[in-house]
């Protein structure tokens, strides 16, 4: 017996661990093998390429290029675009999975994907795939502190996948897919100049009415059991997609809507400039012309609102002109340094506007005891820039030198719900001695607007600034009862400190970009 199961066992251990010869056939034709020489190699189709949004920035667009070996007829002029997003719109994890687990982790979305592709190239259009990948990272900050070889591997799965994608629909196509929060990314038009400068197709000359845009990013809503199997559905993660063809000006649809046939579903737009009434000034009108008074030799104004709610830009406009001196935290990094500018402004006998978000009630005490100190009057202006607005005013502001002198970078999300998040009110600020505010206006030049458009024009060509502020006269400020001011801070003011002539302080400059 133990003879027989020695033979067994050696039996087993005799046995081919690797696949039949058939099978190392069929997997040698799409993978290659590690032992080849690389000039036996054969080559990838696929041309990588980067892309920087200008000279001082590193490389933040990765474009992949493919070549067929019968090459195209250069004789047909494509002016009909079709672009496509990659994730959850041409493919989706094999795995199931939300995110890939590996460079060959995916699948067609749909089985008639890579059909219609081709139906489209041979009806004239040009196919493309425009992505964000913002978890891709092609050069490392020097304050990168993250494991470098992940980083790198996600970059080169993410080449495998596309170069595997394009080689299976084998048709003369690029892939663009931006890795940073910049004009390349969606919905900016950045990858969109960009293949048409690839494809020498200028933008004047795209066939807009006939070509379209696809991707899952679309803002749809949620909607309880009115699907046709009666399933629940999620909301879209975003509605980028659905701007950035708007930005462009070409048609959009859902995978669901092009690949399937389905009808559109409701949506909705986390920021949409026909929310804001656009109001066409007239030079010379009196009632535009905002002024802010200086109603004491030396006093305080403090700022309170959001990120990228106008805040600075008010300054310059109206105050600086008044003599007034800038305190900002973002340059001078703490409020320590921020109290000490302030001091010293004021001990040289110059006033100060104190240009933070101060939020919360510890904040601006720390700037009524300074000027109680120093025995002057301090007022508030309170920005009520609605958060989506502050949002887009940020994205347009560190994409555009003119408006950013100061280079400011995009800041995250939590910045702006945070702000509304701490605003708190208070008992203890009765000593600020003025208190303004009020709801947006929208005013200024309509050049270049669309009805849906927004404040960037990403060309360059910058209209008016926008602020988010209304200043109104005295007379038609409102006063508050502690128990009307819940979420805001107490409104207290006096006759001494009155505004000038106007109704608005809001000017808004407008064109046809959603930047985020």
């Amino acid at each position: 017996m133990a003879s027989g199961n020695s033979s067994q066992k050696r039996k087993a251990a005799d046995a081919p661990v690797s696949p039949p010869m058939v099978k190392r056939k069929i997997q040698s034709g799409t993978t290659t093998n590690f032992f080849t020489p690389t000039s036996k190699k054969p080559k990838d189709p696929t041309i990588w390429s980067e892309r920087s949004p200008d000279d001082d920035t590193p490389a933040t667009l990765l474009v992949g290029r493919y070549e067929p070996e019968t090459p195209e007829d250069r004789n047909i002029k494509r002016r009909k675009v079709a672009a496509f997003d990659l994730d959850s719109t041409l493919i989706k994890t094999a795995s199931g999975k939300k995110h890939a687990s590996s460079g060959t982790d995916w699948k067609w979305w749909d089985a008639s994907v890579p059909s219609r592709l081709r139906e489209l190239y041979q009806d004239g259009y040009r196919v493309v795939i425009l992505s964000n990948q913002a978890g891709l990272t092609l050069h490392f900050d020097p304050k990168f502190k993250g494991p470098k070889a992940s980083a790198q591997k996600r970059v080169t799965e993410f080449k495998q996948k596309c170069s595997a994608v394009l080689s299976n629909l084998n048709l003369p196509t690029s892939v663009y897919a931006a890795t940073a929060h910049d004009i390349y990314r969606k919905p900016r038009t950045g990858m969109w100049r960009e293949l048409c400068d690839d494809f020498d197709i200028p933008e004047e000359e795209v066939d807009i009415e006939n070509s379209i845009f696809v991707g899952d990013a679309g803002g749809r809503t949620a909607s309880l059991g009115k699907e046709p199997n009666g399933a629940a559905t999620a909301k879209d993660f975003s509605c980028s997609d659905r701007n950035f063809a708007h930005n462009v000006g070409i048609k959009y649809q859902t995978p669901e809507e092009f690949f399937l046939g389905e009808k559109p579903r409701t949506f909705a737009r986390d920021f949409d400039l026909s929310d804001h009434p656009f109001e066409i000034s007239e030079p010379g009108n009196p009632d535009d012309d905002v002024v802010f008074e200086k109603t004491n030799d030396k006093d305080m104004v403090l700022f309170c609102g959001p990120p990228g709610a106008g805040k600075s830009s008010f300054y310059w406009k109206y105050l600086k002109p008044l003599g007034y001196e800038r305190v900002n935290q973002d340059l001078l990094k703490s409020r320590d340094k921020c109290v000490q500018a302030a001091r010293e402004h004021l001990q040289e006998g110059r006033s100060v506007a104190i240009d933070n978000t101060n939020a919360d009630p510890d904040t601006r005490t720390v700037w009524v005891e300074l000027a109680k100190k120093f025995g002057i009057s301090i007022r508030c202006v309170w920005f009520k820039t609605p958060i989506s607005l502050c949002e887009h005013n940020d994205a347009v502001r560190a994409m555009n030198k003119s408006l950013n002198p100061e280079s400011r970078q995009v800041l995250p999300k939590l910045a702006f719900s945070g702000f509304f998040c701490s605003t708190q009110a208070s008992t203890q600020e009765g000593r600020i001695s003025g208190y303004y505010r009020g709801q947006l206006s929208v005013s200024g030049n309509r050049r270049g607007v669309s009805n849906m458009g927004s404040i960037l024009d990403l060309r360059g060509n910058i209209h008016l600034q926008l602020y988010g502020l209304i200043i109104v006269p005295p007379r038609k400020l409102k006063k508050f009862s502690q128990s009307q001011v819940s979420n805001t801070v107490p409104l207290v003011t006096s006759p001494q400190n009155k505004l000038g002539r106007g109704k608005r302080l809001c000017r808004g400059g407008l064109s046809t970009q959603t930047t985020y």
